[in-house]
């Protein structure tokens, strides 16, 4: 869950739990900020789950993906949902939440809507539970653009100052990557002040 989706729904009142996946090649920055975005924002309980032979398309030497990009985990939606009806199991959750923005159904067919219907069908008939608790996938942000996501971000006070989206690991963005280069491009579609705009320009300059 995206720090956006956890603001949105402590602020209508959900008792939010969150889950970061830890799998091969992962930032281990991006892992400290989750935790300090979790902090931040008050979740109920923020759990680690350690996926340490899941890895990105571009560590596994075996398979081909062409066309997408080279931090794509084959199937990647399958196993962290199920790791969350688990979760959801466990804590008799009524809702399982996700981040995903209009953005992601262009590049993965794990976002689009047939997948999440799918997925749904599959917790209610695989969990006496989830489907007594009528437990459903929420995906607040899945008409939203990256930019939009962050004009909402701002309106709805996300600590964007705490947030991870570099590849690389390092004690700051190296605003070279892939996922630097989109934050750099939503931020100045949205026309906000990226809080870590000051890195950006030492590295830069």
């Amino acid at each position: 869950m995206d720090s956006a989706t956890c603001l949105q729904l402590l602020k209508e009142d959900y008792d939010v739990r969150a889950l970061t996946f830890e799998f091969a090649g992962i930032a281990s920055s991006e892992l400290e900020a989750a935790k300090k975005v979790a902090r931040a924002v008050g979740v109920t309980e923020h759990r680690l789950v350690r996926l340490p032979d899941l890895k990105e398309a571009q560590d596994i030497k075996v398979g081909r993906f062409e066309g997408m990009p080279p931090t794509y985990i084959p199937m990647r939606n399958g196993i962290f949902y199920f790791f969350a009806a688990s979760y959801a199991e466990e804590v008799r959750a009524a809702v399982v939440a996700g981040g995903h923005n209009k953005d992601d159904s262009r590049l993965f067919r794990d976002v689009s809507p047939g997948f999440f219907s799918a997925l749904q069908k599959a917790f209610w008939s695989g969990s006496k539970i989830l489907e007594a608790e009528g437990t459903r996938i929420l995906r607040p942000l899945e008409q939203m653009t990256k930019v939009r996501v962050v004009r909402e971000a701002v309106e709805i006070g996300v600590p964007l100052h705490l947030t991870w989206s570099c590849h690389r690991d390092g004690l700051r963005h190296c605003w070279e990557c892939p996922g630097c280069l989109s934050r750099i491009a939503s931020f100045k579609k949205a026309g906000v002040l990226d809080p870590l705009e000051s890195s950006m320009k030492r590295k830069i300059t």
